[in-house]
């Protein structure tokens, strides 16, 4: 199990933020409930090796997960997170292809759940709300990784980056959700660790929590302005009513 590490030290409650009237969780999965950048970094390795290019740490690739699978591809392909623009768009798609095949080889590997997420996510669907996933990972590599989890059987229902046409930061999925659910936009609770998540919410007036410890580009998430944002994935108890 993973224990988040922020380098954006605050106080979890400084602004006594307290969520009232929600009946839908919706949550990020990448770098919200698990870790995923171990197993992201091997299939980028995997890639790189089979095209005789360098490899890179785990931590250099950690530092470039967030923006997608063809955006990790061609920052791998640069070595860098500045992608060139001298990248050839058929050798990108050609490496993306085998990228994905890599991943799906080895989704779960050491993806871990971050620390609290099992128990939280339990004790907030005894207390009735209903659990959602609104990812922007494709369906293929989600439901792999839920049933490793033995988590798939605590959401009421998975949005994930191939269900609809858009993705995050477009708010279509979150709408989608408040379709499916039959539910207001105002019953609703984004809980994301990226800005492509308060980003999506905040194109809907839904209110917001921002996670300090996954993947947002090295930005303080606090930069979007969620209503909140915590250090730790258990704290979400704590700030609803």
């Amino acid at each position: 199990m993973v224990t988040p590490e922020s380098s954006e030290k605050r106080v979890a409650f400084k602004d006594k933020v307290a969520f009232k009237g929600k009946k839908v969780l919706l949550f990020d999965l990448d770098g919200t409930l698990i870790d995923s950048a171990p197993d992201l970094a091997l299939a980028a390795n995997l890639m790189l090796a089979e095209l005789q290019m360098p490899e890179f740490s785990q931590e250099v690739v950690r530092s470039w997960v967030g923006n997608g699978a063809k955006t990790l591809v061609q920052r791998a392909l640069s070595g860098s997170i500045e992608i060139s623009p001298e990248l050839d768009a058929g050798y990108v798609d050609r490496a993306l292809e085998r990228f994905l095949q890599f991943y799906q080889a080895n989704v779960c590997n050491e993806t871990q759940l971050y620390e609290g997420v099992r128990e939280t996510l339990q004790r907030l669907k005894d207390r009735g709300y209903k659990l959602t996933i609104v990812t922007n990972k494709p369906e293929q590599f989600v439901t792999p990784i839920l049933k490793s989890f033995k988590l798939n059987e605590i959401f009421e229902l998975v949005v994930a980056g191939d269900t609809l046409a858009k993705k995050k930061p477009d708010p279509a999925q979150l709408n989608y959700v408040c379709q499916q659910l039959s539910v207001s936009v105002q019953q609703c609770l984004m809980i994301g660790d990226s800005k492509n998540d308060i980003l999506a919410a905040k194109a809907i007036s839904m209110e917001s929590i921002g996670l300090t410890y996954g993947y947002n580009y090295g930005e303080s998430i606090s930069i979007f302005q969620p209503e909140i944002a915590l250090d730790h994935f258990s704290n979400i108890l704590d700030v609803l009513s």
